[in-house]
């Protein structure tokens, strides 16, 4: 049985651990102000909140319900648009909410079948201790489409709402906000109620049991998209809570990250923030707020797809990855991971525990990604690159990756042995090209023709050393 608290209320589900967190709120909980839209994660119109305790502190996030696995709200707080309507005022009726009255005010609704997602990621900026400017307002609400109003009323409700928390403080945010009227009070009671519940639910959370026969779920950002019915059938082996796949560390200089760790508590951490300078403009590049908080790592590289953007990520930083089989580990290299298209080197009852790599010192490391949306989109191509000279400006060492140009996410191996010792030169980086292009075969598809992505990686690529002034003059005559 699934506990949880849903708005206000206790809850306890007998549903199968696989279906949606969207489908148990509106058809068995009637519900149904999150609303149905595309059911993969795009559209935004079924956006919930998700109270859960990171580092003993209760943090609430924005989630797609169409893809959220009903195991995995699990004793946390669900919050639903009906969650943060406000107490009854002098008509007996309940009250909007400031983000809800800001929306009506600017006219940011048409249709209103998005209004709800809209609304609700809105909440979640005002509830998040670290955002109060109106660009994080905008970055929080990227995931939600609206196909009615331009937008341009709903950046204005933004902006209101951006004014009116102004004075948001970075700690007691949730009393803050209810205080001034934000968010119900029974908010003040959640962090009591969840820390009870917890210490009721048996979560085994200490042991990573057998998982033969059973299918692994983590955020099911992949699998609840592709095989829906599937996961609700099936027999699961919940992975998404873990601690023991959570931790991120560094030790004797090497990072590790757990399998189960987010692409956002992964661009949040601190650690990972020292590593890589300018790890927010990569984040930005891949999805969307909501689905950032519930995917993987370990997700994204069995996914196996050839452009998954956290695969092209990590392999661009020579990772191993480990292996777990009923508590027996095994490590490969990430780059000897893919074998052929959706062809992994891991048996059906392994999983992955850590992605593990080397500290970078004193390198450069860059992700590009194109895509028909500039953000929020499947990329065309994506590449990233690892490098770091010598005293004499020589390539000491490069790792080169590319997705969207081969059936499984590709490891440059020989462009990366022909640059190594090499100076960064204009005749260097054409010859490179040319051993790059033997190195891929793009296909066209719905993302572009085969020509289209070859050049796209050849740019991509060259965008990797535009910061070294010998060449960046030449660059546009390869």
């Amino acid at each position: 049985m699934i506990s949880f608290i849903l708005n206000e209320q206790l809850v306890k589900a007998i549903q199968p651990d696989g279906s949606t967190v969207l489908d148990y709120v509106r058809y068995y909980k009637k519900y149904t102000g999150t609303k149905i839209g595309c059911r993969e994660g795009d559209c935004g119109a079924c956006t919930i909140l998700v109270g859960d305790f990171e580092n003993n502190k209760l943090v609430y996030r924005t989630m797609t319900s169409c893809l959220m696995p009903l195991v995995n709200a699990n004793g946390k707080h669900i919050v639903s648009v009906e969650g943060i309507n406000l107490p009854a005022g002098r008509q007996g009726m309940k009250e909007l909410s400031p983000v809800q009255q800001a929306m009506v005010d600017e006219n940011g609704t048409q249709c209103g079948f998005c209004t709800i997602g809209f609304v609700m990621s809105l909440t979640g900026f005002i509830l998040n201790s670290n955002t109060k400017n109106y660009n994080q307002a905008i970055a929080d609400i990227a995931g939600n489409i609206c196909r009615c109003t331009g937008y341009k009323s709903i950046e204005r409700a933004a902006a209101i709402i951006t004014d009116k928390i102004a004075n948001k403080p970075e700690t007691e945010t949730i009393a803050w906000l209810v205080k001034n009227n934000f968010i119900p009070h029974y908010f003040l009671k959640i962090n009591e109620r969840l820390t009870e519940l917890r210490e009721q639910i048996n979560t085994q959370a200490g042991e990573i049991k057998a998982i033969t026969q059973k299918l692994v779920l983590g955020g099911g950002t992949d699998l609840i998209v592709q095989k829906a019915l599937h996961v609700k059938k099936s027999a699961i082996t919940h992975v998404f809570d873990k601690t023991e796949l959570q931790e991120i560390s560094i030790e004797n200089n090497y990072c590790s990250i757990g399998g189960a760790v987010t692409v956002t508590s992964f661009s949040e951490s601190k650690l990972v923030k020292s590593i890589f300078p300018d790890l927010k403009k990569h984040i930005r590049l891949i999805s969307s707020t909501p689905i950032r908080n519930m995917a993987t790592m370990a997700g994204n590289l069995v996914n196996a797809s050839p452009i998954g953007d956290m695969t092209i990520f990590f392999l661009a930083l020579d990772c191993d990855i480990v292996l777990n089989k009923n508590k027996k580990s095994r490590t490969v290299k990430l780059k000897e991971f893919y074998k052929g298209y959706k062809q992994i080197d891991k048996d059906a009852d392994e999983i992955i525990e850590k992605i593990i790599f080397a500290v970078p010192k004193n390198c450069q490391f860059n992700f590009e990604k194109v895509s028909k949306r500039t953000h929020l989109d499947i990329a065309s191509v994506n590449t990233a690159c690892l490098l770091k000279l010598n005293d004499e400006e020589e390539i000491e060492m490069i790792h080169l990756s590319a997705g969207g140009v081969a059936p499984f996410p590709r490891y440059l191996n020989n462009t990366c042995a022909f640059l190594t010792g090499k100076k960064i030169t204009t005749a260097v980086l054409k010859e490179a090209i040319e051993i790059l292009n033997n190195e891929i075969a793009p296909i066209s598809d719905a993302r572009g023709t085969a020509y289209y992505k070859k050049i796209l990686l050849r740019q991509l690529f060259l965008s990797h050393f535009i910061n070294h002034e010998k060449v960046i003059s030449d660059l546009l005559e390869i």
